[in-house]
């Protein structure tokens, strides 16, 4: 037998994936499936970032690229977040990753071991609390409540740093829940951070080109007095439905770029040069593709939530932001894992249990409406059916 290091045993997984292979399973099998689970844009990647890439690979670009990342792509992110956030951000203090995941995994990795503590969102992003078990830290559950429109609360956030606190992680908009938290909550919590100038933040602002009804983002970045402790994750996945290309950034203090850069070159080296070419034409191009997705994504989400709420014992408040509805199914006599089962076994509609998203998740379901609206109708007339 092989002797596997203890560490192995705490790390989890995300719950997507494995309900896509089944999803996938049962569509092998002749089933007819509709998957409202994987959270990925269901657009093509505009035609402009498509051959920027495939130029780049026709130009040669077929080696090595700094650890950090194409200095012209730096600096594109830099000058991207400057016109959408008005915050000044120095090329230098950016790094470009395969994805959001490394950013997660790096920072969580710095802050993490025995005897530290680590926030994060409950119900969120299942890897935040995966990574955080894995790098030996106690994982501290900032809870999310559909009362609050599933934003944090500042006071709450702050009454549970301890000494042992090392990292605090933020999401808004968020996945699952599709919440957003207003600014004041946000100005409160930077404040109250004053008097714990050893806390460093993630905040994962993925999401932070999804959000509707007027809503606006409101990034960390805005924050010069936090900015030496403050991690900004960002890319290009969700924006330009790229999820494939497996391109992220993050805006990191000036004092850990040395360090997140050693992780990468002991990671993966660098991101390849074609998909960085790509997203550099995303951020320099026409936002056109990305304005009308956005149209689209809000009619979904309109349709979605007032179906969602048409069924029985379901009720669905509205998303902010991101491109999730997160119902409470309580009122079925369904737990959240059985609801999911039933809907994906009897109605054929792939979604994914609140609990894959922490035990704050319980009584929910994670519906994606990155599908088309004819889909969406589809699954929730076969869901009332089984209800």
């Amino acid at each position: 037998m092989l002797k596997l290091a203890a560490s192995l045993s705490r790390l989890g997984t995300e719950s997507a994936f494995e309900i896509l292979a089944r999803a996938q399973a049962l569509a092998a099998q002749g089933k007819d499936i509709i998957n409202l689970g994987i959270g990925q844009p269901d657009f093509k990647t505009p035609k402009h970032i498509v051959e920027a890439g495939i130029q780049a690979l026709r130009d040669g670009h077929h080696g090595y690229t700094p650890a950090n990342g194409l200095p012209q792509v730096r600096e594109a992110v830099a000058a991207d977040l400057q016109r959408r956030h008005g915050a000044k951000v120095d090329p230098d203090c950016v790094v470009i990753v395969p994805g959001g995941k490394p950013t997660m995994f790096f920072a969580i990795l710095m802050f993490g071991e025995p005897g530290a503590e680590i926030m994060y969102p409950n119900p969120g992003f299942p890897i935040y609390e995966s990574l955080i078990k894995y790098s030996g830290a106690t994982p501290v559950p900032i809870a999310l409540s559909e009362d609050k429109d599933f934003a944090f609360d500042a006071d709450t956030v702050l009454s549970q740093i301890t000494p042992a606190t090392r990292l605090i992680i933020i999401n808004s908009p968020a996945n699952p829940t599709g919440g957003v938290t207003p600014k004041a909550e946000i100005d409160k919590l930077v404040a109250g951070l004053a008097k714990h100038p050893d806390v460093a933040i993630l905040s994962d602002e993925i999401y932070s080109q999804m959000l509707y009804g007027g809503r606006e983002h409101v990034s960390l970045l805005n924050y010069p007095e936090i900015r030496d402790r403050l991690i900004v994750l960002d890319g290009w996945s969700k924006t330009y439905a790229m999820t494939g290309w497996r391109l992220g950034y993050a805006v990191w203090p000036e004092s850990l770029v040395a360090d997140v850069t050693r992780l990468c070159i002991n990671d993966h080296s660098c991101v390849n040069a074609s998909a960085q070419f790509a997203g550099l034409a995303a951020l320099t191009g026409p936002q056109d593709a990305v304005a009308e997705m956005m149209v689209a994504f809000n009619q979904r989400r309109s349709l979605i939530v007032e179906a969602l709420n048409s069924l029985p014992g379901v009720r669905c408040s509205d998303a902010a932001g991101a491109f999730y509805a997160f119902p409470h199914v309580g009122g079925t006599g369904l737990t959240s894992r059985q609801a999911q089962d039933l809907f994906l076994n009897e109605a054929g509609v792939a979604t994914i249990s609140g609990t894959s998203f922490g035990a704050w998740g319980e009584g929910y379901v994670r519906f994606s409406y990155a599908n088309s609206a004819e889909n969406i109708e589809r699954a929730i007339e076969r869901i009332r059916k089984v209800l």
